[in-house]
């Protein structure tokens, strides 16, 4: 292994991601709401999040490349200042300006928009260093990537409560807590390993980027595999997501603090299944645990659909998201195994659009459909999801020598313990 692949501090890498993170979570969650609180228009609430999700597909097919050509770092830390510099201006215009007018409106829905691309370049370069950070890991991998999703999940936990916090005192002070988190990022950037590629090879249209992404997922099996495992599960979870605030309020007649507890309390299981994960990976191996997960979310999934009352459905639900954690940190650490290093950027934009294609999809089937048929929907999606599981783990399987180490005498299961993972990396990376 050459000295530059070795991962930064962990607490440094840590540090970039989780206030990456939250800085995203807040802001995410606060402005759409900031609107609806300064308008009382569900209208314009809609609209900001449609605005904050166009600028962000577009990030994901952007960053990718952009990444591929000047570096994960250099990305990273100038879009968090980007942002740093976006939200504090905006703090300050927001000072002066009337908190119900136009002008003020026209402000927050700006910061959505640009804060959104700017969030989603952040999130593709910092995915990028932490799987570099895999690969030095070599068969500690997946220990890597259960702290990073570890971050993830608290930062999903802590920013919709942060932002809710900051709103109450003033939007003034969510922005530029907002600004303070984009700078301590960017300021705690970690830099990518020498060996990346900067400007000789990935000197290439967007175009021909993704191009090289997309030829990257057909001629790697497994990795094709993967891609479609996520997809039928982010679709069943987008489904499940977006007819939560319906289920609850109009089938179970609750409130909508019912449905915040119902998420934070599955977000919990969720960290627990993803620190559980990593020693489950220890002892029976990549495969096993991530067949054991994406079982258990499909059969949650189905539970959902049919439950009677919001306690049984709280469980499912929680039951869930710990299939789901688990299954995310088997998935995004083969990922990073699957996906060679020097095309690593444009491959993540065309696989993260790929997997995003079914939030929208969601979304707009919640919207048409009557809520009386949602848990129909979501029994066809669990269906779904359990069929294409199947398929999925049937082919990484069938492929498991493009990321599984070779087996010896000194690992006879093939789990990367001890010396068979540090003689013989993964094919593709």
């Amino acid at each position: 292994m050459l000295p530059s692949a070795v991962p930064a501090p962990m607490a440094r890498s840590s540090l970039m991601r989780a206030s990456d993170a939250l800085a995203t979570q807040t802001a995410t969650y606060a402005i759409p709401l900031l609107i609806l609180v300064t308008t009382r228009s569900t209208a314009l609430t809609g609209a900001a999040f449609l605005l904050e999700w166009l600028p962000r597909l577009a990030a994901f097919t952007l960053g990718g490349p952009l990444v591929d050509r000047f570096r994960a770092d250099r990305i990273f830390r100038t879009a968090a200042l980007a942002r740093t510099l976006l939200c504090t201006a905006a703090a300050g215009a927001l000072a002066v300006l009337p908190a119900a007018g136009t002008a003020a409106t026209a402000v927050v829905m700006s910061v959505g928009a640009a804060g959104g691309l700017l969030s989603q370049a952040c999130f593709v370069a910092v995915e990028t260093l932490g799987a570099h950070a895999s690969r030095a890991a070599g068969p500690d991998a997946h220990r890597v990537q259960s702290v990073q999703i570890g971050i993830d999940q608290s930062a999903l936990l802590a920013g919709p409560l942060l932002g809710g916090l900051l709103l109450a005192a003033a939007p003034t002070l969510m922005l530029t807590v907002v600004a303070a988190l984009s700078a301590t990022a960017a300021a705690s950037t970690i830099p990518a390993p020498a060996t990346e590629a900067s400007t000789s090879s990935g000197v290439r249209a967007v175009a021909a980027s993704l191009r090289t992404g997309w030829h990257t997922v057909r001629s790697i099996p497994a990795l094709a595999w993967l891609v479609t495992g996520l997809v039928a599960s982010n679709l069943a979870l987008a489904v499940t997501q977006a007819s939560a605030p319906i289920t609850v309020m109009t089938g179970y007649g609750h409130s909508s603090i019912a449905v915040g507890a119902v998420w934070s309390t599955a977000g919990l299981a969720s960290l627990a299944a993803v620190a559980a994960c990593r020693h489950a990976i220890d002892r029976f191996g990549l495969w096993p645990v991530g067949a054991a997960g994406a079982a258990t979310a499909c059969a949650a999934c189905l539970a959902t659909a049919l439950a009677p009352n919001l306690t049984v459905y709280a469980m499912t639900i929680g039951v869930l998201m710990a299939g789901e954690g688990a299954l995310t940190v088997v998935l995004r650490t083969l990922r990073a195994r699957l996906i060679p290093a020097a095309v690593f950027g444009s491959t993540l934009s065309v696989t993260i659009v790929l997997v995003v294609l079914p939030m929208p999809v969601a979304g707009a089937l919640v919207a048409v459909l009557p809520a009386g048929t949602l848990p129909g929907l979501l029994l066809a999606c669990a269906v779904l999801q359990g069929a294409a599981m199947a398929l999925a783990f049937r082919g990484l399987w069938h492929h498991r020598a493009s990321y599984t180490p070779t087996r010896t005498a000194a690992d006879p299961a093939g789990t990367g313990h001890p010396a068979a993972a540090q003689a013989d990396a993964p094919r593709t990376a």
